[in-house]
């Protein structure tokens, strides 16, 4: 495009020259031992699966029986304790936003992985060293010392450390391959998938080892053993230094949005025109960066990217995209494109309040069973577990049975479904999900006023479609958000995806506390109470299918319109 082209029609006005991206020098991506950049980034993603392995374990081995904890050996209510895990994982997964910006400002995403370890293994001491200290029940009240206290003073450590480590991890990961390699690239978009499965990996050995060690032998040896491999994955990843890539930070991506609105007003309260049209390289130069192609969405911003005559003093004394009145192409993109994002965002929260009743009460529901499958005792906080193996299941079949299948009943279409497609075919699972665990309430409580007790195992169909619609939201989540992030937002716009789940726990907690509220009367004890038989744990479901439902007729009208991210060579 000449850079004539892009003189303004009217007012005397131009566009700022767009800026050719986040520099990054060659030397800053190799660590000082590294020499063979090639050998590098052969395995240093193995190395961070290996880490994420390990650092799933400890995080699952402390999450996934801390609702029993609290009420068993913390002395916590059922629904405290409830609210207690929600709450905290809805601060392991906000915490991620902060260290996001934190890396992609300030430290990169290797220095906030070590500063976060920190934290985590601190934490982790904590937790389990509140396992051998005694409770205020036993104190005779509430103690510094005690074990509540510890415990949680732990937990929040945890939520600190853990999320600085999803924050960058990830982002890390994918920085170790070279996108100008055609067998690098490949890969890459397989690292994806196997480190969402490295995560489930966690909750495996959590489910059916720590938790059978936790409820069986001792509270502390469970948690210590998570420990251990939190302090091993630590050791590993430290190591492991000499064969890293690493990017330094690209500048402070809230500041350079924040200029987008700034300069925005500025120009708006002059009304200084701003063509579609006008929106191009003002530059004879080919740019080696790819640059965002303007979609007309939010069109109002693109006259934070002009210049006007009054403005060429600045343009000459400030470097181009550091100024509160002028910005460059790139910025406003950058912006638009979060907006874009939001409403999808946004819907995500609902499925990730839906979610986490597998920690909660699904938990307390497959307690008040017969918990015991074949004769084998089935603890219910390892249910979990078997959700984890029906996630390998869903993705072994997604590839091999309903891809095949929708190709064959759709021959025009090549390829798998969308981003967009999966997470929709998610939120709608969830809502089965939702529904499936309410028929199996109404059948216990069924059994129940008849003074009987059916198996843990009528959970399994609830558990199977949870995982369905885990593998079809999260995983495709996690690729949407990545591949729709501008490049100086990488890891803050990964953690927007992890920020769903900390809000859906915090919903979680709200619909709760709603829920208490309305539904418990002087002679009822409400639908989530210390005796579910005495409570209605069904109509809870039903409202959370009914939520879900609404969610996904929402979200349908959102991706149908979202127009996706395109880039212009």
């Amino acid at each position: 495009m000449e850079s004539g082209d892009a003189m303004d029609r009217g007012a005397g006005a131009q566009l700022l020259p767009e800026s050719h991206g986040p520099k990054i020098q060659d030397d800053s991506m190799l660590a000082p031992l590294l020499k063979d950049k090639k050998c590098a980034g052969s395995k240093a993603p193995t190395v961070i699966l290996g880490f994420e392995c390990l650092e799933s374990i400890g995080f699952f081995g402390i999450s996934t029986n801390l609702v029993v904890y609290l009420e068993k050996v913390l002395h916590g209510s059922s629904l405290a304790s409830a609210s207690n895990v929600t709450t905290w994982t809805g601060t392991s997964y906000l915490t991620p936003l902060f260290g996001a910006i934190i890396a992609d400002t300030f430290l990169g995403n290797y220095n906030t992985i070590i500063v976060s370890l920190v934290f985590y293994l601190l934490g982790m001491m904590f937790v389990t060293f509140s396992a051998f200290l005694p409770t205020a029940a036993v104190l005779g009240g509430s103690s510094v010392f005690g074990a509540q206290t510890v415990a949680f003073v732990g937990l929040y450590l945890v939520a600190v450390g853990s999320g600085g480590v999803r924050s960058s991890l990830l982002t890390f990961g994918a920085e170790q391959f070279d996108d100008d390699n055609a067998t690098d690239r490949e890969s890459k978009g397989s690292f994806f998938s196997w480190f969402y499965l490295c995560v489930s990996f966690g909750p495996i050995v959590s489910g059916l080892f720590i938790v059978w060690i936790q409820d069986n032998v001792s509270w502390g040896l469970g948690f210590g053993i998570s420990t251990a491999c939190i302090a091993l994955a630590f050791g590993v990843f430290v190591l492991a230094t000499p064969m890293y890539k690493r990017r330094m930070p690209t500048g402070t991506p809230l500041k350079r949005l924040s200029q987008v609105v700034v300069a925005a007003c500025r120009k708006i309260s002059r009304r200084v025109p701003a063509d579609a049209a006008m929106l191009h390289e003002v530059s004879d130069k080919v740019d080696p960066q790819p640059k965002i192609a303007h979609t007309g969405d939010f069109s109002f911003l693109d006259k934070a990217a002009v210049i006007t005559e009054s403005d060429f003093g600045e343009v000459i004394t400030e470097e181009a995209g550091s100024s509160w009145k002028l910005c460059t192409v790139t910025q406003v993109e950058e912006l638009k494109i979060l907006l874009r994002l939001l409403p999808i965002w946004a819907t995500s929260i609902i499925v990730s309040a839906a979610y986490a009743q597998m920690n909660t009460t699904f938990i307390q529901q497959g307690s008040a069973m017969n918990m015991s499958i074949l004769s084998v005792p089935v603890p219910a906080a390892s249910m979990a577990s078997f959700e984890v193996t029906c996630v390998l299941g869903w993705v072994m079949l997604y590839g091999k049975v309903i891809v095949p299948a929708l190709r064959n009943f759709y021959p025009g279409v090549d390829g798998e479904p969308s981003m967009l497609q999966r997470m929709g075919a998610g939120r709608l699972l969830m809502a089965l999900a939702m529904a499936i665990s309410a028929l199996v309430e109404m059948k216990r409580l069924d059994s129940a006023a008849r003074g009987e007790e059916i198996s843990i195992a009528w959970q399994i169909p609830q558990y199977f479609v949870l995982a369905g619609a885990e593998v079809f939201c999260y995983i495709a989540q996690l690729e949407f958000f990545y591949a729709e992030a501008p490049d100086t937002m990488k890891s803050t716009c990964t953690s927007l995806a992890l920020l769903t789940i900390a809000l859906g726990s915090y919903l979680c907690s709200f619909i709760y506390a709603l829920v208490a509220k309305f539904t418990t009367t002087a002679g009822s004890p409400g639908w989530i109470c210390d005796n579910l038989n005495q409570g209605h744990l069904d109509y809870f479901f039903w409202a959370m299918a009914a939520m879900c439902t609404l969610n996904f007729v929402v979200y349908s009208g959102f991706a149908k319109n979202y127009k996706l991210k395109t880039v212009l060579s």
